[in-house]
């Protein structure tokens, strides 16, 4: 099934995209690298609950990596050789 660079009832266009998805990519990163140490942390300091929510979180960044990185695979097969900022 091909995927699309944006939902069917986005309300972007082509011009302008529904979602920052190279922001949106350097954010969930971030968020993993931060959940995932932050939830060994909680976990050594025996502080469980809070070290498997901080990893559940981490799952679902991890969740919103492959959706983004789908998005902006589909994104380069529509539009071949153009370069997106960080922030579109």
């Amino acid at each position: 099934m091909a995927t699309k660079s944006q939902p069917k009832r986005a309300r972007g266009t082509v011009g302008h995209a529904y979602s920052a998805l190279n922001l949106r990519l350097a954010m969930a990163g971030f968020g993993l690298v931060f959940c995932t140490v932050l939830g060994a942390l909680a976990w050594r300091a025996d502080l469980t609950a809070g070290a498997i929510i901080l990893w559940v979180l981490a799952v679902i960044a991890v969740v919103d990596l492959v959706v983004v990185q789908r998005r902006r695979r589909a994104r380069r097969r529509e539009r071949p050789g153009v370069r997106h900022s960080l922030f579109e």
